[in-house]
């Protein structure tokens, strides 16, 4: 192997961002960048791009320069989006501009490359897509309904078993969902591999790896040619240290339920309907074929399962802390259901509280805090403002679920704010518009994922009264303000 001297590298990162920033300098057009924080040679604005608590320090970037920042990292121009209302006008209404992904160093080198929402928009993204819709649009996902709530059931049965577990049997309840819906088959009955735990410990390495600005490897693509261990290489140690565990989680559950259905005991799934697909290919093209399926399942399967967990984390906080909301809502499952049977999607229409509920759970504590960053394929205007070509632009959810503007007392949890005359008041932000992504990147998985967080949480208010655990003194401890929420991709 050649051995590159470290000051050869030094010299072409320098090189390629003067040139970067020349680059952006120079293009052509009148209209002035957004308001910027004020830079430096070369880097420009690269230190001033959060690593750690990026949530708060974007919307603290936002109320000090304006609604709309542009930063200037080492020559990659960012834009970052200060409201809600700027992010649905361009990556919503402009979503064919806004909807590509930056090439990521630490997706190729940890394995993540299969995953739909790193993927970059083009002709295998959109066909991926088609296929998530076919499986997850709202009708599509009524066919689910039995499984979440039979699954809903069983957790349940293990709360009463072991209710301090309670995280550990939330984790399998939603990872049991996913993998029947996906997979076909049944992770109780399937022996000698760990699917759950093969996705849990996956799921924490994509919430680490892809932080923006993290790694500075995704800024300069030409470091991936350092040497281990030199300075700015942790990126290689830590993409290696997940590979296995990534391509562990796409692969096996995948040849489980090839297994069963040549067995004649798979179920009928995502992937029994791709393997009909199949069946008439050979070569290459079945190759192919099979490529693109298990991307396409194991990218729902890891869009699924820690999603929703953290959610059921956000409920078991709030009702934990406000023993009265808790109370209200029971209550109206009382009226509803009765006391002989356990709630169903049915009853969903007569429970405008509970809804109210569920949606304060997801804008309270957002799972997504800080959206993927979006991408600009060309150059666009927006307000009198430029926004230059291959711009990284930047939503934050979890700024925008707490403006006071869409949400008065945004800290509290309030689920009458969704709620006017006893219904739900469609006059209010509906939170899901904001945390489950914008445009042609919004997650094609949230009405599966809004089911399975109904079925479990109706059934836990149902059954089960939610208390804070107490100290040595026996005095309740306050979760809301002592539980904090993580600063990954998933919170």
């Amino acid at each position: 192997m050649i051995d590159i001297p470290q000051w050869f590298i030094l010299s072409v990162v320098v090189v390629v961002a003067l040139y970067k920033v020349r680059q952006s300098r120079s293009t052509s057009g009148k209209l002035p960048l957004p308001p910027s924080p004020p830079g430096y040679p070369i880097i420009g604005n690269f230190l001033d791009v959060p690593v750690r608590n990026m949530e708060p320090a974007f919307r603290d970037i936002n109320a000090k320069f304006g609604e709309i920042v542009y930063l200037n990292a080492c020559g990659q121009p960012m834009v970052v989006l200060g409201s809600h209302q700027a992010a649905i006008d361009l990556l919503e209404k402009r979503s064919s501009n806004y909807s590509d992904r930056l090439f990521s160093c630490v997706a190729s080198l940890s394995g993540w490359t299969w995953l739909f929402s790193v993927n970059s928009y083009g002709a295998q993204w959109r066909r991926t897509r088609r296929l998530f819709h076919e499986y997850m649009h709202p009708n599509a996902v009524l066919r689910y309904r039995p499984i979440q709530e039979r699954e809903a059931a069983k957790y349940l049965l293990h709360m009463l078993e072991t209710p301090k577990d309670f995280l550990h049997h939330g984790r399998a309840l939603f990872g049991t969902i996913t993998i029947r819906v996906g997979y076909g088959i049944e992770v109780d009955k399937e022996k000698g591999t760990d699917y759950l735990g093969i996705a849990e410990k996956a799921m924490e390495t994509f919430s680490q790896l892809f932080l923006p600005g993290k790694y500075l490897v995704e800024s300069f693509p030409i470091m991936r040619f350092i040497p281990y261990p030199l300075p700015g290489t942790q990126f290689k140690r830590d993409a290696a240290d997940c590979y296995a565990i990534v391509r562990k989680m796409r692969d096996a559950p995948w040849e489980a339920a090839m297994n069963a259905l040549h067995e004649g005991r798979g179920l009928p799934s995502m992937a029994s309907g791709l393997l009909e697909r199949m069946a008439h290919l050979d070569g290459e093209a079945a190759a192919e074929e099979e490529e693109f399926s298990k991307n396409a399942i194991a990218s729902a399967y890891a869009g699924g399962a820690d999603t929703t967990l953290s959610t059921l984390q956000t409920f078991y906080i709030a009702m934990s802390s406000y023993p009265e909301i808790q109370k209200r809502a029971q209550a109206e499952l009382e009226a509803v259901v009765g006391p002989h049977r356990l709630p169903t999607f049915a009853d969903k229409n007569d429970l405008p509280y509970v809804a109210a509920l569920i949606k304060e759970c997801l804008r309270w504590r957002p799972v997504v805090p800080l959206a993927l960053v979006h991408l600009s394929i060309e150059e666009d205007e927006y307000k009198g403002y430029r926004i230059p070509a291959r711009s990284a632009v930047v939503a934050n959810p979890w700024a925008y679920v707490r403006d006071p503007n869409l949400y008065p007392d945004p800290e509290t949890f309030k689920p009458e704010r969704f709620l006017k005359d006893g219904k739900l008041d469609p006059n209010v932000q509906d939170p899901t518009t904001i945390i489950f992504g914008y445009g042609r990147r919004i997650c094609p998985g949230r009405y599966f994922a809004e089911g399975s967080v109904y079925a479990v949480v109706t059934a836990i208010l149902h059954t089960m009264n939610i208390e804070a655990p107490r100290d040595a003194h026996g005095v309740s401890i306050n979760l809301k303000d002592t539980v904090k929420m993580t600063h990954g991709v998933i919170s």
